[in-house]
């Protein structure tokens, strides 16, 4: 099995600006992936996003706005150490491409990096499925907020 980039994609009834901002603001992005997002929808920006509940074990991974396209694309670079800028090698990309269908959005999501990283064989297997696994619970959960953010318009 190659274990190189995870794909995914999902139809959102709402228009393509409103799940854009979904995926590339951090105030919406708390409400589907993390407990905790701090960024700017900007090129360039870094920032982190906390993983875990409050009161447990907590991980804080950096995350690098990569490409902001409203309402079509946005891309970002995380995992990379955080005293280092993102780049190919040390982070995996993750790009959301928004595609407005009859009715709603049809949203791609790619994430890929995962043999660049340098990483043993094993560890890219275990780290390409945690985030399977990870995508698979946070992904149906955009659609919900999109449902929210588009009711309040």
């Amino acid at each position: 099995m190659e274990f190189g980039t995870i794909e995914r994609e999902l139809f959102i009834e709402a228009s393509p600006e409103v799940v854009f901002n979904v995926v590339s603001r951090a105030e919406h992005v708390r409400q589907w992936w993390p407990n905790e997002a701090r960024f700017e929808t900007i090129p360039g920006d870094s920032g982190e996003i906390v993983l875990g509940e409050p009161g447990d074990e907590r991980t804080v991974v950096a995350l690098s706005v990569v490409e902001v396209q409203p309402p079509e694309l946005f891309s970002f670079r995380w995992t990379h150490p955080a005293a280092e800028p993102a780049r190919d090698g040390n982070s995996l990309l993750v790009t959301f491409r928004l595609t407005p269908t009859r009715g709603g959005t049809l949203l791609r999501m790619t994430e890929s990096g995962f043999r660049e990283m340098g990483w043993n064989a094993a560890l890219v297997e275990q780290q390409y499925h945690e985030h399977v696994t990870g995508w698979a619970y946070y992904l149906p959960r955009i659609a919900p907020c999109a449902a929210q953010l588009k009711d309040r318009s």
